[in-house]
């Protein structure tokens, strides 16, 4: 890709949100690869809890865990590293 259409700055630059649960198996799952990916790329990252967020209950409730990326949804249910590190890296 040419540097014309690159995201401009640093993966730092990057938020990663991690939108769960508590008791959500597939969250905990998800959990471990955000932090993962993140801590790799230096990447922040954080954490929303569905159950103290009704906006985020009424998007997502059937969808968690999902992961937005710099607010944009990248993925749910399952969370793939190498298509969330390749996602930081763009």
């Amino acid at each position: 890709m040419t540097p014309l259409f690159r995201r401009a700055g640093p993966p730092r630059d990057r938020l990663v949100t991690l939108i769960r649960k508590p008791g959500c198996h597939l969250c905990d799952d998800a959990q471990t690869v955000v932090e993962k990916v993140c801590s790799e790329l230096g990447v922040p990252w954080e954490r929303k809890d569905i159950t103290e967020d009704r906006e985020l209950y009424d998007l997502y409730w059937e969808q968690i865990p999902v992961v937005l990326v710099d607010g944009r949804q990248h993925t749910f249910w399952r969370v793939n590293e190498d298509r969330l590190r390749a996602a930081l890296s763009d």
